[in-house]
């Protein structure tokens, strides 16, 4: 037995049969090659992602499988078919993150499904919407709270997102300039080490940060407004002494800050000002034996209203796939390592 959903109908479209097979049938025939893909590859990836079987003809669509397979892929289905009609972008990437957003228990448990693609950041160069359960998480903190902790491995989006707020509230008048900041110490290595003057010894660290502004702002305004002060990139260390209100303060890579400068740099905050701060717990460069600013940090105003703390997992990684099982391969090895530890004590 099957049932006729025609998406573009929010009522209807929830009303997903119990049984194994259900067929969706699409209002708009225009945007059915966007939807389902170049040789049907978006239909693909969701088949292989449930592990149910998808056939089109015309403007139907057969899902067959098991009922928790079927329900996710027609919920993958009509959030891909609202972005369509919201005139959004449809590609890999946002099939991966339409899976992995109807894949998720607190949005399938409470939340709307299609929020990933309701809640957006609007920049120069066109709208950001979230590709992962952290990521809706992440940017509702960013819009509503003052000071926004983003911790988790590579590839979430913690540092992308917050420079896409950042670029967004500058454009919209909300903040004056923005300031991204990185502690100046990666792999063991410190500045005075490193050849050139002040400027080359400093730019490979801030590289990430140039290239996220790049992707939020045409060349010329990030030239313009890095010329006049509105955009400002430094090393943490130049942070000591300032008040910066009515900016943007991000600071990534925060796991490398010790506790004393990720103090004095939270103490920064002024009237009218945001901050940001990113980083990965498991990835720590300082010398052995210090702690971690943002792991202390995270640990001591988690409970302060204003301060809003999101966990990001390997399953928020939006880059390559294989990407997110190597973050998974290396979770398991940690955990693997940890039970061995506890076994031995």
């Amino acid at each position: 037995m099957s049932s006729d959903i025609t998406l573009g109908d929010r009522h209807n479209s929830s009303e997903i049969d119990s049984e194994n097979s259900t067929v969706l049938r699409f209002s708009d025939n225009r945007l059915l090659p966007l939807l389902f893909g170049e040789h049907d590859r978006h239909l693909a990836r969701i088949e292989e992602s449930f592990g149910i079987r998808v056939s089109s003809r015309g403007n139907r669509v057969s899902l067959v499988g098991s009922e928790s397979g079927v329900s996710l892929a027609a919920k993958t289905l009509n959030a891909l078919y609202r972005r369509l009609e919201k005139n959004l972008p449809v590609n890999p990437a946002e099939v991966d993150a339409a899976i992995r957003l109807s894949s998720d228990v607190r949005v399938n448990g409470g939340r709307n499904t299609n929020m990933g693609s309701d809640i957006s950041i609007q920049t120069a160069k066109g709208s950001l919407t979230a590709r992962s359960p952290g990521q809706l998480d992440y940017m509702q903190a960013l819009a509503r709270e003052q000071m926004v902790f983003g911790i988790g491995p590579a590839g979430t989006g913690k540092t992308y997102l917050a420079v896409a707020t950042a670029a967004s509230m500058l454009i919209s008048g909300e903040v004056d300039r923005i300031i991204l900041s990185r502690p100046a110490v990666e792999a063991g290595e410190r500045l005075g080490f490193l050849p050139g003057d002040l400027r080359e010894k400093i730019d490979p660290y801030l590289a990430p940060l140039y290239d996220a502004l790049h992707d939020m702002l045409p060349a010329d305004q990030v030239l313009n407004r890095l010329n006049s002060g509105e955009i400002e990139v430094a090393p943490l260390a130049f942070m000591r002494g300032r008040t910066l209100s009515h900016a943007y303060v991000i600071l990534d890579e925060a796991q490398n800050a010790t506790k004393t400068q990720m103090k004095m740099f939270l103490t920064r905050i002024g009237e009218g000002s945001r901050m940001a701060i990113t980083g990965d717990p498991s990835q720590v460069d300082l010398p052995s034996g210090t702690t971690s600013g943002l792991t202390h940090a995270v640990d001591t105003l988690d409970h302060i209203k204003g301060v809003s703390v999101v966990r990001f997992t390997s399953a928020d990684v939006v880059r390559h796939r294989l990407v997110t099982q190597i973050v998974q391969a290396y979770d398991k090895d940690d955990e693997a390592r940890l039970s061995r530890k506890s076994a031995e004590k």
